[in-house]
């Protein structure tokens, strides 16, 4: 990386506007960038796979259930944070590509859900393979005491957004 453009962006705001803090970005700005980063990095064996942004979020979630790898729709809504109708979507596509099923219930002849097939299991666990070792790969640079307090510290910022403890404005940012 050539520079470090968040720090130049830091002392540009602190030169015109000494009136304000614009450390914040020093954190911030770093974590959005390192976000498209991490997406870059880690996409490529999903596009190889043929999955569109989350559908691997679906078939996680449907195999870290467990047999018979199955949840209704508004589960899997929620073990993905994500709306019922962007789970319908994402469901849709791997039903077409026979990566998943969508059935009656066998607890509630009411409720349907969604479970992987065979070959979805297979490229789950294929993938999560793929995955976690492009995971660590990306963390090797740090030394496990580093995982630990970036560990800490991702999961303090992530109270304080969920906890809603945060400014004027909603959290937004553009720097």
């Amino acid at each position: 990386m050539a520079g470090d453009r968040i720090a130049d962006i830091v002392g540009q705001w602190g030169r015109e506007r000494p009136d304000l803090d614009p450390t914040p970005l020093l954190i911030i700005g770093r974590i959005q960038q390192l976000a498209a980063v991490l997406d870059e990095a880690l996409r490529p064996p999903f596009a190889a796979a043929d999955l569109g942004n989350g559908d691997f979020d679906v078939l996680a979630a449907l195999r870290r259930e467990g047999e018979p790898y199955t949840l209704t729709a508004g589960q899997l809504s929620q073990r993905m944070l994500v709306t019922t109708g962007a789970v319908t979507k994402r469901v849709d596509r791997m039903i077409a590509r026979g990566l998943v099923s969508r059935s009656v219930s066998a607890a509630d002849a009411r409720a349907r859900v969604v479970g992987l097939t065979p070959t979805g299991v297979v490229l789950t666990d294929r993938l999560i393979e793929q995955h976690l070792a492009n995971e660590a790969a990306i963390l090797r640079g740090l030394t496990d005491s580093d995982r630990r307090t970036l560990e800490r510290l991702l999961a303090a910022m992530n109270r304080t957004l969920a906890d809603g403890e945060f400014g004027p404005g909603g959290g937004g940012h553009d720097g």
